[in-house]
């Protein structure tokens, strides 16, 4: 099953994403199951939150996997969303 977790960061919390990117990125390689992701940005170019599409078994195993990224452990989020997603192009 695949589910998109989307976040958003909290106010002027560029350097905690900064800080904590390289422990999240070695996070998403050493789990598997991120079959695509990249950070939003706002209109000065600045990352300012994420998307992240995963294959997981269930609603629980995607949340669980939220929790325990390095974001989400830095506090990082002002908002979190995750839905199950239908892969329908591409």
């Amino acid at each position: 099953m695949r589910f998109t977790l989307i976040t958003r960061d909290k106010p002027d919390a560029l350097q905690i994403r900064l800080d904590n990117r390289d422990a999240h990125l070695a996070y998403i390689a050493d789990t598997g199951v991120v079959e695509m992701a990249g950070p939003f940005l706002d209109p000065n170019g600045t990352m300012c939150g994420s998307l992240i599409i995963m294959d997981v078994d269930s609603l629980d195993a995607a949340q669980s996997w939220a929790d325990n990224d390095p974001y989400a452990k830095a506090d990082l989020f002002e908002k979190v969303r995750i839905e199950e997603w239908k892969k329908v192009i591409g």
